[in-house]
């Protein structure tokens, strides 16, 4: 006599098997689950300290919309956060004693005028960027819109609202590089000639382009 169970077990078998999820559910669920984690991941905000050797900030002048002096100045410390590969935030300094010219737009080194050691007396004076007495610039940036951030540009002791444009974040493996513009005007900073005549010689924008490279913390 056939056990009148037996039927009832193999019913709820089926029903069960009928119940669960389709194979296509499955994949379906998992996939979320892995964009979920994906999106947490980008969702999270990392900070890198800057690598002041691997860093560089490029400076530009440009005299009579003819004549341009190019260089750089090293960065001393700073650090920038990323957020979903948008860069979130930063600060930095820089050391105003390390400008150094790139260009070849100088006369002989023993000429009597227009020498790049010369240029680099007149910009460190207190005509200039008085490096003496204001060894170090900063930059803080309060707020940050897309590939454009707004933050507070401290020279020679005198504290404006500047912008950085055309920012580019990467990441890979613990690292981060970031990039972007920043022109100001000079004059805001009290950095000018006693002559007035030779600051109509001197462009007031001084542009800047910025290249950080990150770890980690």
């Amino acid at each position: 006599m056939r056990s009148p169970v037996l039927p009832v077990i193999a019913f709820a078998a089926v029903a069960f098997v009928a119940c669960g999820p389709s194979e296509a559910e499955i994949k379906a669920a998992k996939e979320k689950q892995m964009q979920d984690s994906l999106a947490q991941v980008a969702a999270m905000e990392k900070t890198y300290a800057v690598d002041v050797a691997g860093s560089q900030v490029t400076w530009t002048g440009t005299m009579l919309g003819v004549k341009s002096h190019h260089g750089t100045v090293k960065l001393t410390e700073g650090k920038f956060s990323v957020k979903g590969g948008m860069l979130g935030g930063g600060t930095f300094s820089v050391d105003m004693k390390s400008i150094t010219p790139l260009d070849s737009n100088y006369a002989a080194d023993d000429a009597k005028q227009g020498t790049r050691s010369m240029l680099v007396g007149h910009l460190s004076s207190a005509d200039f960027f008085a490096v003496d007495s204001f060894p170090t610039a900063t930059f803080e940036i309060t707020s940050v819109d897309g590939n454009t951030a707004v933050g507070n540009l401290t020279v020679r002791g005198k504290t404006n609202e500047e912008k950085v444009t055309d920012i580019a974040v990467t990441e890979e493996n613990g690292t981060a590089k970031a990039t972007g513009k920043l022109s100001f005007d000079r004059q805001k900073y009290g950095v000018a000639w006693k002559a007035p005549m030779k600051d109509v010689v001197l462009n007031n924008a001084i542009e800047l382009s910025v290249e950080l490279s990150g770890t980690a913390n």
